[in-house]
């Protein structure tokens, strides 16, 4: 009889299904192991709600923002006095019905995927029960919802169990006026007034969605800028269109406390200053979820910071245990922790692997104007961590964008001198998220400037600028900004 390898996976994210399906396709038995549904927070709580959310607020912007340039007329009741008052409204209760429709599918797609492959999905939660065997294997211990338990035995676990909202002790969650990111979509009409403490992905993303939907948002930062991780240049640009578009940007302000005081709340500062909005959203970052998961007795080392410590195949520093995801805070997108965990799964079972290379990672803020990102920054550059040189252009340069009414946004690219290969690149830009691929691609691939430059473009596009920037870059020997 032939011999089967066990593989548990602990997790249902992306991190976990993507590595289901490449062990049931490379002949394992699988189980996977989740308490929520699979797709975890990334499809259930956090990136497929936010995108839906942040898709009505788009058409909400690109249309208050573009409407009367591009010569649209919308007949209303508006008085001539009034003109400036708000054409087009939202149905808030309506949005959050359809995101948590579409949230439900994409979990029951996912779900469906994965059991067709071959693998068992057990609803539960598990822990590593001890150290390994002397013949490798390991035991996982799974307590249902009822309270009874199960122990499967695998060759290899994989931890996947993510991460949940971090939370400030004087600033607790209620779900009806202190939210945390899981609880928006719970909402039944728009806040009047929302203060949005963090100023990092999550919080620009919610602030400027709900900005769009028609709330008043003071978003709260403790640094100098919004986006203090993403390119200088990029969250400047944003910054100034969230500060354009009516929001209240506070830098330089970090939150102490957060209380509710009757159908209000009042967030009070640092420095003692008190603001006061209808709801908050807290954005304060996240905890991995790695406590209760037998770590200590499995030999597995998690980091001050409670994330658990893996090197570039997934490997944990037990034996047979990888992971994969959040809870290793080694990037927290759903495209690396997919990554991590096919990697992990291509590792055990023996088939050609490449470690994980984050200098091949593209990422997206999903304000408006997107931000995306590839390879190397502007930050390792000013560092001297690479010899680089850079060129940056407006898109006001560019013929579709302003056809299109676009002013915000600009494409940066980054190359070797010498070699002229492509090492990074920055887009603003509406669906910056989908401009940012040919960069990827180059940098992936080791691409020059010049042979993006020589590649055809659309006319006109928006495309065009990233050629455009390839061209300047590749005659530009010296280098500089444009």
């Amino acid at each position: 009889m032939e011999y089967v390898t066990r593989i548990v996976i602990i997790g249902g994210g992306p991190g976990g299904y993507e590595a289901a399906l490449v062990a049931a396709q490379l002949g394992a038995e699988v189980t996977v192991v989740d308490c929520d549904g699979l797709g975890g927070a990334s499809v259930l709580t956090d990136c497929v709600p936010s995108k839906t959310l942040i898709a009505t607020a788009e058409v909400m912007t690109t249309f208050d923002s573009s409407y009367e340039e591009l010569g649209i007329i919308v007949a209303d009741d508006t008085p001539p006095m009034e003109r400036a008052a708000r054409v087009v409204g939202v149905d808030l209760d309506k949005v959050n019905r359809r995101v948590k429709r579409l949230a439900l599918a994409q979990s029951h797609d996912i779900t469906a995927s994965v059991t067709r492959a071959g693998a068992r999905v057990l609803r539960g939660r598990a822990r590593l029960n001890g150290m390994q065997a002397l013949d490798g294997s390991r035991q996982v211990v799974v307590t249902a919802a009822d309270g009874t338990e199960e122990t499967l035995t695998a060759d290899a676990v994989l931890l996947a169990t993510g991460g949940h909202p971090r939370e400030l002790p004087d600033a607790q969650p209620d779900g009806e006026r202190i939210l945390n990111w899981t609880q928006v979509y719970d909402l039944r009409e728009l806040p009047e007034e929302l203060i949005v403490v963090g100023s990092g992905v999550t919080g620009a993303e919610f602030a400027g969605a709900y900005q769009a939907l028609g709330s008043k948002v003071t978003l709260v930062s403790s640094r100098d800028r919004v986006l203090p991780g993403e390119d200088p240049d990029a969250a400047a640009v944003l910054e100034d269109v969230f500060r354009r578009r009516g929001m209240n940007v506070m830098a330089r302000s970090r939150a102490q406390s957060a209380k509710r005081v009757g159908d209000r709340v009042e967030v009070t500062l640092a420095d003692g200053r008190v603001i006061t909005g209808s709801h908050c959203l807290m954005a304060v970052g996240a905890i991995p979820n790695s406590a209760g998961l037998g770590l200590e007795e499995a030999g597995v080392k998690v980091r001050e910071s409670g994330h658990i410590w893996t090197d570039r195949v997934s490997r944990t520093t037990a034996p047979g245990v990888y992971a994969a995801g959040d809870v290793t805070g080694v990037f927290a997108l759903a495209s690396v922790a997919a990554m991590q965990g096919r990697i992990a799964m291509y590792h055990f079972l023996g088939d050609a692997v490449a470690p994980l290379n984050l200098k091949t990672v593209s990422s997206n803020v999903f304000t408006d104007p997107e931000i995306a990102t590839v390879g190397y920054s502007q930050a390792d550059v000013d560092g001297g961590k690479i010899d680089a040189r850079v060129v940056k252009l407006p898109l006001l340069r560019n013929p579709r964008a302003k056809m299109q009414g676009i002013r915000d946004g600009f494409v940066k690219i980054f190359c070797r001198p010498g070699t002229e290969i492509v090492v990074g690149g920055v887009v603003v830009a509406p669906r910056a998220s989908e401009l940012i691929h040919p960069i990827s691609i180059a940098v992936d691939n080791n691409l020059t400037v010049e042979q993006i430059a020589n590649a055809f473009t659309v006319y006109p596009s928006l495309s065009g600028s990233i050629a455009e920037v390839a061209r300047q870059l590749h005659t530009r020997k010296t280098g500089g900004d444009v």
